[in-house]
């Protein structure tokens, strides 16, 4: 495959995506580092995988095509798979912890579709 150099707007486009999801992949990393409690952690890195695979595809999408013979469809592909595979995951992930941590009598959010007619949620404290 024969590599041409890109015009300039081409590498500016394509180095700021590129940056702009390396970026978003950090902040959710020091949110993972940042935030205290498993639930809270889960959703930094998953909602910021998603974002920042999105835009280092749409930078790599762009270099490939412009370097090809027509549009890259693989950045296309990884992006769309880690964008289904990721929530289905951290749905996974949440409802084995919130089992966990309900057979372990930990204080957890309530269930949501079992409550009964007239009571009032009690309060979530992620500190107890």
């Amino acid at each position: 495959m024969n590599m041409q150099p890109l015009a300039l707007w081409a590498e500016v486009a394509v180095a700021a995506l590129v940056l702009l999801g390396s970026a978003i992949a950090l902040v959710g990393s020091l949110g993972l580092l940042r935030l205290d409690t498993y639930f809270e952690r889960v959703h930094a890195p998953s909602i910021i995988a998603t974002m920042g695979c999105w835009c280092i595809m749409h930078g790599t999408l762009l270099y490939f095509s412009l370097q090809g013979q027509g549009i890259a469809a693989h950045p296309l592909l990884i992006a769309l798979f880690v964008a289904v595979t990721v929530p289905v995951t951290n749905i996974f992930l949440m409802r084995a912890a919130l089992f966990r941590a309900r057979r372990m009598g930990q204080n957890v959010p309530p269930h949501v579709g079992h409550a009964e007619p007239g009571s009032t949620p009690q309060p979530f404290d992620k500190h107890s």
